[in-house]
């Protein structure tokens, strides 16, 4: 008989990604494991997931509304009917260990796992950990975290410093970055600054790119703009000689290997790429997430002199400074790109599979 693991979470692809990336290597070392995914219904990771070649079920949970908490009145029936769907799931597929990578759609398997007597591991991504996971944290066998505050939020006992699960295109060397430039459409000799808005897209940070193109000319920048989806129609037509503009990048990978400088929001999952990476990196975070997570992980990286923070209401009074002095002090940029790539944690998703191993005894 093979192993067998519920894995839960999602809503947004910062919980579904590190997910698939566990799940995948549970695969390669046991061929033989059943996988079955819990998500919320309606959500991203109902594609992503069979996508990827796994089996969801959905079940009907939702967070609650924080500017409009009127509007979720049916939040208690929804989890009461979540939960008892997970004891029924849980009990059909008889699960070794149940793994939560938070977003409220991990709560109820991991709830009920517990309950149930099912050795349970929580896999934290942010700095300031997830109210569903910080309460499931307590009873959970292993809690594994990207930052080292863990005992803010969990026994510590429990703690295992993993950093998050990433594409395994960006464990290895990236490739050269005078050809990558090249390969992308731009001259190679000349600086070039990377902008990431998260497949959605950040619309204040896509108004300011589009207020400064002059400035960043006149800086000497090229600039690839990844405007997000819901974008596209706005900021494609800025696209001219030295500036591209796309909606979505295939290739992360060449797109961070020609960049120079990289300006993003703070999510766990692109942070724990920038930190392989090793540029200097200006951090955005978005105010409109739970907890203010981006601001805190974005922190943890400023305070150690490993990106530069600003805060969207400082765009207008720093963005440009910042910019510039990145470019004139190439020093400066250097010794960011140095001090992120110090907090690299690259083997994340093996030392995550090892600790579920150890849970079933294999």
């Amino acid at each position: 008989m093979g192993k067998t693991f519920i894995i839960s979470g999602g809503g947004t692809g910062g919980h579904i990604f590190p997910a698939l990336s566990i799940a995948t290597e549970l695969k390669k070392r046991h061929p033989k494991a059943t996988i079955h995914f819990v998500g919320a219904s309606g959500k991203m990771e109902m594609t992503k997931v069979p996508a990827a070649g796994f089996e969801i079920t959905g079940v009907p949970i939702a967070g609650i509304n924080r500017k409009k908490p009127w509007k979720s009145w049916s939040v208690p029936f929804k989890l009461v009917y979540a939960l008892w769907l997970c004891r029924k799931i849980i009990r059909k597929i008889k699960p070794d260990v149940v793994i939560g990578t938070g977003g409220y759609a991990s709560g109820p398997a991991l709830l009920m796992a517990q309950r149930m007597g099912i050795p349970t591991l929580v896999q934290e991504q942010n700095s300031f950990a997830g109210v569903t996971n910080v309460r499931l944290g307590h009873k959970a066998n292993f809690i594994c975290t990207a930052y080292a505050n863990a005992e803010k939020f969990f026994p510590l006992q429990k703690v295992h410093l993993t950093g998050n699960p990433v594409r395994e295109a960006f464990t290895k060397a990236l490739p050269e970055q005078s050809a990558s430039k090249t390969q992308l459409g731009f001259i190679s000799e000349r600086p070039l600054l990377l902008v990431l808005g998260g497949s959605l897209g950040a619309r204040e940070v896509n108004k300011h790119i589009d207020k400064s193109l002059e400035h960043l000319k006149e800086q000497g920048w090229q600039l690839l703009w990844q405007c997000g989806k819901l974008y596209e129609k706005e900021y494609l037509a800025r696209t001219q000689s030295g500036v591209i503009v796309s909606a979505f990048i295939d290739d992360m990978p060449t797109a961070y290997a020609a960049a120079d400088v990289i300006v993003s929001r703070a999510g766990a999952g692109t942070l724990s790429e920038l930190c392989l990476i090793g540029k200097p990196a200006i951090l955005i975070p978005s105010p409109n997430v739970a907890e203010d997570h981006q601001t805190h992980n974005a922190k943890a990286l400023s305070e150690k002199g490993a990106a530069v923070l600003i805060a969207e209401n400082d765009l207008e009074e720093r963005f440009i400074v910042e910019l510039k002095a990145l470019h004139v002090s190439g020093r400066r940029g250097e010794q960011i790109g140095a001090n992120i790539k110090k907090l690299a944690l690259p083997n994340a998703t093996k030392d995550i599979a090892n600790l579920i191993e150890q849970l079933t005894g294999a």
